[in-house]
């Protein structure tokens, strides 16, 4: 008995001794997140250090094992969560419980005009990336949509500065809110694909100020994003990766910014730069093996052995190397090691549903003659469905953003389920060939034969929908190539034409992330923009067609009529795609509907352009005063009024012009927007708020922001070509 007694006596000594050891400040988790960096920073070795920040696997970076710091885990992509990869390859390590939800591509998200959706967007992806135990989240993408012929338009926010930050923020915060770190990209200035690995980039202060960083730094300021990934081209000489004036000057010394900087994919190509320039964790340099293997190994990285050489040697200041480690252990206990990181949920009924309500408010209503749409569940007998896309996965290919995904709703089959499996018959109409990256491949079937079969399916038809526009094919909507033209692939133009000539009662459905030329808008009577829609595509596309949803989405960018009215393609060759090594962004400050509105060129569909089953009234516009001092906000009111017959919703859209300036100014630029739900008859008022700072220009002479006294034009509409009313207001 007395031996048993002595033993538990032993035993209870040793753990109370055990629980009275001090445990180190970095693994307290109610210490101050800075308080444990430093902590777990003072008893890292030089090496475990430089090991920190690069790459030991396609997606993941090494963390400290001796320490119990975790590795560092990275997946794409910005609308889904990307299947498990094998450890050193692109392909599909063949796992069966990561199919995932995806949702609408971005330039969906945006045409929203909802920041609402954009958090309830940032909570679900961010839940699903949680789940699959994901540290960070590749995305989202506020690249500016520059050209049309850009293959990744569609995982960005469009044209407009102003709507990409105020729907990037909450974006960000619903995916951290789930202690996975948000990556914006690709910054910066990544604006096409073609040359994207070395093209020279080259504009005015100005037009990077005021066009092309306002998202990235509303990313950061605002939303505080945990990382950004650098861009592959070059800017003013240097690789965005490793950037000194981007990422140094900018990013992490005006922007404040405390988080990761993290290189695209095979971004990195310099050992100076990249310790000297604002790098801190470099991926996937191309390699060919693990560790000291292959042509290329991981050890061989540019932030790898060549740094660990460099600190020994005194070449490189181990202060650069403590600030990287620092960053990096800021962003392993902001996500893995935080204490209040939730567990996340994967393909869950709630993710759907998010999806399908997202997808439903992106999607435009172009034209609408004679109240085509909507289609009411029983006008029609037969109704033909006709074109590739109706029946296509469109979330796979594309690039990076490809996705294996747990069920994709195609819009035939949300047709089907919508109107009934006897009302429906469908002709394929046109074929592509199958989703490769860095190729193209035709399709093996007869395209006069599937022409011929459609027309013959539309002859019978007593309504027919052609769901057709890109896919993600190589030069189409892809990572790694740009489109060749504006026009519709695959023949679908001819077909559309043939299509009217048999039955003029024929829509045309677009899933696309770009804009098309129309060669036959005058013919249709109805056009919708669907973008892709993820998993429920069909199941929101049906809803809008139907009418049990009424559509509410407006362009995030303009459609041009034809390529060459677009900005960058106004100038020639040298401004896009540039001759090779060096690119000239000519436009300056005139992007998208800046360009249009101020040298009257009218688009195919402005910015800011949808339309509604119901009519709105945007009611007298005023403000809280007429004279301002800098520093004031303006506080605006309106009503807006469903004047129509149908629940619906209205983007109220603030646009303001500074018709006396030093400096050339757009005619309009979106300063505020307000999307209102309302039924029928009712009335809302609203308010916005603007600050009189955000009516500066960058002043390329002070180097700063400017507001200049004067009158200023505050222009109300419900789209940047449909100014409804005017007021002046002066700034002393």
């Amino acid at each position: 008995m007395k031996s048993i007694l002595l033993t538990i006596t032993v035993i209870c000594t040793s753990l109370l001794a055990r629980a009275q050891q001090k445990q180190p400040v970095y693994l307290d988790l109610s210490q101050p997140i800075e308080r444990r960096v430093e902590n777990a920073l003072s008893l890292m070795t030089t090496e475990e250090k430089v090991s920190l920040c690069y790459a030991q696997s396609k997606f993941s970076s090494k963390g400290v094992p001796r320490l119990g710091i975790p590795e560092v885990w990275t997946d794409d992509g910005p609308h889904g969560i990307r299947e498990e990869v094998l450890w050193d390859e692109w392909g599909g390590a063949g796992w069966t419980n990561d199919s995932c939800t995806a949702f609408p591509a971005l330039t969906c998200l945006a045409a929203s005009f909802n920041p609402k959706l954009s958090l309830l967007y940032g909570q679900s992806i961010g839940a699903e990336a949680r789940y699959r135990n994901k540290t960070v989240l590749l995305g989202p993408g506020v690249n500016i949509y520059r050209t049309p012929l850009n293959g990744r338009n569609f995982e960005y926010m469009g044209e407009d500065p102003y709507l990409s930050s105020r729907m990037v923020v909450p974006y960000i915060q619903g995916v951290q809110s789930n202690g996975v770190a948000a990556c914006v990209k690709h910054f910066a200035l990544n604006n096409q694909e073609e040359w994207r690995g070395h093209i020279n980039v080259d504009l005015s202060d100005r037009a990077l100020n005021e066009i092309y960083l306002p998202a990235f730094k509303a990313a950061v300021q605002e939303a505080k994003a945990w990382s950004i990934m650098g861009s592959y081209n070059q800017f003013r000489g240097q690789h965005c990766c490793h950037n000194d004036l981007l990422l140094n000057k900018i990013l992490k010394k005006d922007w404040a910014f405390d988080g990761v900087v993290i290189s695209d994919w095979g971004g990195v190509h310099s050992t100076d730069e990249a310790v000297n320039n604002g790098l801190d964790l470099e991926m996937g340099t191309y390699t060919d093996g693990l560790t000291t293997k292959g042509k290329f190994p991981y050890s061989s990285y540019y932030l790898a052995n060549p740094f660990l050489k460099g600190i020994k040697e005194g070449k490189y200041n181990i202060a650069l190397l403590d600030d990287k480690a620092r960053r990096i252990l800021r962003l392993i206990f902001r996500t893995t090691m935080s204490q209040n990181r939730p567990f996340g949920r994967f393909v869950s009924p709630e993710h759907s549903e998010a999806a399908r309500k997202i997808a439903q408010e992106g999607i435009v209503l172009l034209k609408n003659e004679n109240k085509f749409f909507p289609v009411a569940n029983g006008k029609f007998k037969k109704i033909a469905v006709i074109g590739e896309n109706a029946d296509r996965s469109l979330v796979i290919g594309g690039g990076s953003s490809s996705l294996k995904v747990a069920y994709e709703k195609s819009p035939l089959a949300g047709l089907i389920d919508k109107y009934g499996k006897d009302h429906i018959v469908y002709s394929l109409g046109y074929a592509s060939g199958p989703s490769l990256y860095g190729r193209e491949e035709p399709s093996k079937l007869n395209a006069d034969s599937l022409a011929a079969a459609a027309i013959e399916v539309a002859k019978q038809a007593d309504i027919v929908f052609f769901i057709g526009g890109l896919n993600k094919n190589h030069f189409q909507d892809c990572e790694g190539g740009d489109r060749r033209s504006l026009s519709l692939p695959f023949g679908q133009d001819k077909l559309i034409d043939a299509l009217l000539k048999v039955n003029k009662n024929t829509a045309v459905v677009l899933l696309s992330g770009n804009a098309v030329s129309m060669p036959w808008i005058n013919n249709v009577p109805a056009i919708i923009q669907g973008w892709y829609l993820g998993s429920e595509a069909g199941n929101a596309l049906a809803d809008v067609i139907s009418g049990e949803v009424n559509p509410s989405g407006k362009l995030p960018f303009s459609f041009p009529k034809k390529l060459e009215d677009n900005a960058a393609h106004f100038y020639g060759k040298l401004s896009y795609p540039g001759d090779s090594i060096n690119q000239f962004y000519k436009e300056d400050i005139l992007v998208g509907y800046r360009w249009f509105d101020t040298k009257k060129i009218s688009p195919q569909f402005s910015f800011g352009y949808g339309l509604s089953y119901t009519s709105f009234d945007l009611g007298p516009l005023s403000s809280d005063k007429k004279f301002y001092s800098k520093s004031d906000t303006v506080r605006i009111s309106f009503t807006v009024k469903n004047t129509g017959a149908k629940y619906g919703a209205e983007v109220a859209q603030l646009y303001v012009h500074d018709p006396v300036c030093t400096v050339t100014r757009p005619v309009k630029e979106l300063k505020a927007f307000e999307k209102v739900f309302l039924k029928p008859g009712e009335t809302k008022t609203v308010e916005l708020r603007l600050k009189v700072a955000d009516l500066a220009f960058y002043d390329e002479t002070k180097k700063n922001w400017n507001v200049e006294a004067g009158d200023f034009i505050l222009q109300l509409g419900n789209s940047s070509n449909h100014i409804s009313q005017k007021l002046k207001i002066t700034v002393k």
